[in-house]
């Protein structure tokens, strides 16, 4: 129950801090989250809502990346373990759930009733925030990573497109 109070109150923050950064006319673009060891941005405008991690039902006969399916607000949406998604279709290490996990659904727009687990919310940033970073060589990445940035810590950030993850044949793919 504390989990769930402080993830409205963090949803409660993010959206002030929005419409804050609107009013004066801040360019906040992104909902960073941290999965596995690496820090990730998603998009706003690709992004839904964020709701805590649930008990997820089981699905049989899928791959190891996808965790299930959750009831969110009467809909049924389909749970990606991002993490062990983005490394290498699950390819690595046994699923974890930490106690601040939680799942960000993908924008109602891309149609894709989709919810992604990321460990923590890290808040909102915006583009003065950050540095884009040297971009990996051509095709060695996935075709959903985007942009690469650095911020003023030094952290490492890479931008995923929710709308080419949406799209990609991988993702999409669930059966083992």
């Amino acid at each position: 129950m504390a989990n769930r109070e402080a993830l409205r109150e963090l949803q409660t923050r993010l959206a002030s801090r929005l419409k804050v950064a609107r009013s004066e006319g801040a360019s906040v673009t992104w909902l960073a989250v941290r999965t596995g060891d690496r820090n990730y941005l998603f998009p706003l405008s690709q992004s839904g809502e964020i709701v805590p991690l649930a008990q997820v039902q089981a699905v049989p006969y899928v791959r190891p990346w996808f965790r299930g399916v959750l009831n969110i607000r009467g809909g049924l949406y389909g749970v990606v373990d991002f993490a062990r998604f983005a490394a290498n279709g699950g390819a690595v290490g046994p699923a974890r759930v930490g106690p601040d996990a939680s799942v960000v659904t993908l924008n109602s727009a891309l149609e894709v009733n989709c919810a992604l687990q990321v460990d923590s919310l890290l808040g909102l940033r915006g583009g003065d925030a950050l540095t884009v970073a040297v971009p990996a060589p051509a095709g060695s990445t996935p075709g959903y990573f985007a942009r690469q940035f650095v911020d003023a810590a030094g952290a490492q950030w890479q931008e995923i497109d929710l709308r080419l993850l949406a799209q990609d044949p991988q993702f999409l793919n669930i059966l083992a």
